[in-house]
């Protein structure tokens, strides 16, 4: 091999090496900005069809069966084409109603409350729905009264434009409007931490 053919291959080693060199750089640059942003992600994000994923601690004191029942909430939520603002009503109503747990009792067997009309109230199940909400076995299955409510917020016209308590007021139709209101922080915290994604 001639002297001019070596040094015309070592030239283009040599230009070869600040390219590698950049490549390089670049890829650690990418790693650097990718790594902090996948860490950053929120380490409650649980996928609400996977209750494995619920921490035993759980979320701001709700926990257990009591998010397995709010993430049956989610889902129904979703399946009726409610996004984010629907799911938390519907989250916070049950909370309101029953802590999240599917209770076969209510407001008659705990504090002798009565309806209008003086009749014993009959409320059972997440949503502490009475009798005309549907069967005994509807409103004790947690995704039929799930669904049984989000059917009737539907039929409320404007309930995205009312503070969230008052929507759930009129589908719930209890005695004090602002009740539901002191669950609303816990309810985004809980629907949020659910709607994470699924492990693959």
């Amino acid at each position: 091999m001639s002297a001019r053919s070596k040094s015309r291959r070592r030239a283009r080693r040599r230009g070869w090496l600040p390219g590698i060199l950049i490549g390089v750089v670049t890829l650690v640059a990418l790693l650097a900005v990718l790594v902090p942003i996948a860490s950053s992600r929120d380490p409650l994000a649980l996928c609400v069809s996977e209750p494995t994923t619920f921490p035993e601690s759980g979320i701001d004191g709700w926990q257990g069966e009591q998010l397995e029942n709010a993430a049956v909430i989610v889902r129904a939520a979703k399946a009726q084409g409610f996004a984010r603002e629907g799911q938390i009503i519907g989250v916070m109503a049950a909370m309101g109603e029953s802590s999240l747990r599917n209770i076969d009792y209510g407001d008659w067997e705990t504090s002798g409350i009565t309806n209008p009309d003086g009749s014993r109230t009959s409320s059972i199940g997440l949503f502490q729905q009475q009798d005309w909400w549907g069967s005994a076995e509807e409103r004790m299955d947690p995704a039929a009264s799930a669904g049984l409510f989000y059917a009737r917020l539907a039929r409320l016209s404007g309930w995205q434009d009312l503070e969230p308590t008052i929507a759930i007021h009129r589908v719930q139709i209890n005695a004090d409007p602002e009740h539901y209101a002191r669950f609303e922080e816990d309810a985004v915290s809980v629907v949020d931490a659910l709607s994470g994604p699924c492990p693959s």
